[in-house]
């Protein structure tokens, strides 16, 4: 019995080291760099270093300077990168509608919903200086800011701050487009014809109405509560006086009592 009672200690004895040796904190403990933590390895005093000259991490060649720069030797250029194809510009109207209307509105006037209610107006694309403005400007605008407006590098891709910039060409050209722009053999329709042809009243192609009882333009119907913000003497009121004045057929979007 006493053998066998030693054995056993032994066994309990052999496993506990074993145990214990792989309990050991060399690698917990290994001289290691923390992040924005000092050391006194290097001279400077930086755990974090430099990246070595010469090098290019991934992801960062960037060999096509004016892709992502939108500048040749530090100048705009008015041209695009790739060509403007219909699935270029369906991209940039994509993202131009989810980013650029809020202040830019959808037609690029300047005039949008956040503009509408006190914010800073908006650059208008339609006027003579944005109209001069070399391609490369609305990328360059994008990636860096300008102004109030902040950059928009980290919303949208290289690709997609281009097809942007391709797409308010696109609505600039469709404010001052001439029957000359058209290519030659193409028919150039009238839109009220293409609407009655598709079986719509002749007013479908002109600015849809804003209905009266929208949520952006209705007015509280009783007194405004204390402390409530002033309303914007801009933004349109549209209530049942102001639908019983306006004639038939009359307009009352914001574009259109400009």
């Amino acid at each position: 019995m006493d053998q066998i009672r030693n054995g056993a200690w032994s066994l309990g004895a052999l496993a506990a080291l074993a145990l214990l040796a792989g309990c050991r904190q060399d690698m917990h403990n290994q001289p290691k760099f923390i992040p924005q933590r000092g050391t006194t390895f290097f001279a400077d005093g930086r755990s974090a270093r430099p990246q070595v000259e010469h090098t290019v991490a991934r992801g960062q060649l960037h060999e096509d300077e004016y892709f992502y720069t939108g500048l040749v030797n530090g100048k705009e250029q008015d041209a695009l990168p790739f060509p403007a194809t219909l699935t270029v510009l369906e991209r940039g109207q994509e993202r131009y509608n989810i980013y650029c209307t809020p202040c830019h509105s959808r037609v690029g006037n300047g005039d949008g919903m956040i503009v509408q209610r006190g914010y800073k107006p908006a650059g208008n694309y339609h006027d003579a200086r944005h109209l001069a403005q070399p391609l490369s400007h609305y990328f360059y605008v994008m990636t860096n800011g300008y102004g109030a407006m902040p950059d928009y590098s980290a919303q949208l891709t290289p690709a997609d701050r281009w097809a942007v910039a391709a797409y308010i060409r696109a609505l600039q050209l469709s404010q001052n487009a001439k029957e000359s722009d058209v290519p030659q053999g193409v028919q150039v329709k009238n839109l009220t014809d293409i609407a009655e042809q598709d079986g719509l009243p002749a007013s479908f192609a002109g600015p849809w109405p804003i209905a009266a009882d929208t949520d952006a333009h209705a007015l509280p119907p009783g007194p405004v509560v204390a402390g409530a913000p002033a309303e914007n003497p801009k933004s349109v009121t549209l209530g049942p006086e102001a639908a019983g004045t306006a004639k038939k057929g009359e307009m009352t979007s914001p574009e259109t009592k400009k």
